[in-house]
């Protein structure tokens, strides 16, 4: 039985370019789905597909129980969507905004008016509330096109990198929010570059690059696929880094990696503590200074850097694999023309 979220070989092409070259989901319902992958990856084409903005080239889809390609108004009744961007009218106050989406979705005028207010004191707009969405910061733009996908209470939620550009406070707050729709039987498909993000709210993670799903799995199953522990040196002199990364390498059980800027080092190991007094040992031979060193589990980001090859990056995705959203590129006029359709 498919789940609240289902899609199946999913293909889409722009021009010469592979968005989604057979992306496969089943999200069951209630759960939290994590969508991770480097920009351009195939995340927010994914979103769009699922969400009935793109019709794909081939491959099946199913939200909440319909056909999003046979009957794609209902589906756009039982979902609720917030994109990379908040799409909100500048030039109505917070309130009128909320309430515009509850009259759309055919509530009533007291029901919106309510639902407009628990919303407001939930975002922390309140004070805000009756000031044009114009002189909003980007953050309150953002909080509010979020509260905005949630007037309605829908079954299905796709968020796509919703909490980007929020401060640690209203990410947290809005964690809290996801945990609670969630609890209520909600049903997510969370697209992220936050790691943490994945790791507190997804039951599951799929890992997709170059349109397609290279890894899937909890938390803790994909990290365990990355190994045991890890050594992190942090050097006290940068002319120290490649002597340093020489005795990681050599003592280590895979490839050691190097911030720069920082001056940290990071390579997989086994044989912990043991392990990490012969490498302070041998650094302290070589005459290497060290200013931190430690022992740790793997992360998420130890994960999309042996599935992906580098790290996250906490940048827009914009048009995926179609190349950034900028005005008048290709990429991006393909999809309006198709959105249109």
């Amino acid at each position: 039985m498919p789940g609240a979220i289902y899609a199946e070989a999913l293909v889409k092409t722009f021009g010469d370019v592979r968005a989604l070259d057979g992306v496969d989901l089943d999200v069951p319902e209630g759960t939290v789905l994590g969508l991770l992958g480097p920009n351009g990856a195939g995340k927010t084409t994914t979103v769009r597909v699922l969400t009935t903005l793109l019709r794909p080239d081939s491959g099946r889809a199913v939200v909440a129980g319909i056909d999003v390609l046979k009957h794609p108004n209902q589906v756009r009744h039982s979902i609720g969507l917030s994109g990379q961007f908040a799409a909100v009218d500048e030039y109505l106050t917070g309130r009128e905004n909320l309430r515009m989406v509850g009259q759309l979705y055919q509530m009533s005028g007291r029901a919106a008016r309510a639902r407009a207010d628990e919303l407001l004191e939930r975002f922390n707009l309140a004070e805000a509330a009756d000031r044009t969405a114009k002189t909003y910061s980007g953050g309150m733009r953002r909080r509010l096109d979020l509260a905005a996908a949630l007037v309605v209470r829908p079954p299905v939620m796709f968020m796509d990198e919703p909490t980007t550009g929020l401060d640690p406070r209203n990410r947290q707050a809005l964690w809290d929010v996801i945990e609670e729709l969630v609890a209520g039987g909600t049903t997510l498909l969370l697209t992220t570059q936050y790691l943490e993000e994945a790791d507190r709210l997804a039951h599951d993670i799929c890992v997709v690059d170059h349109g397609r799903v290279i890894a899937r799995g909890t938390s803790d199953q994909l990290k365990a696929r990355t190994g045991g522990e890890r050594v992190e040196v942090v050097v006290h002199a940068r002319e120290h880094i490649t002597t340093a990364r020489e005795v990681l390498t050599g003592l280590g059980r895979g490839e050691t990696t190097v911030e720069e800027h920082t001056r940290k080092l990071t390579v997989p190991v086994q044989g912990g503590a043991k392990l990490l007094a012969e490498v302070i040992r041998e650094l302290d031979l070589r005459g290497i200074e060290i200013d931190d060193i430690g022992l740790r589990r793997p992360t998420l980001d130890d994960v999309f850097i042996s599935l992906t090859g580098h790290a996250a990056q906490l940048t827009g995705e914009g048009a995926d694999g179609a190349g950034p959203p900028q005005a008048g590129g290709r990429g991006d006029a393909l999809m309006e023309k198709e959105a249109a359709q």
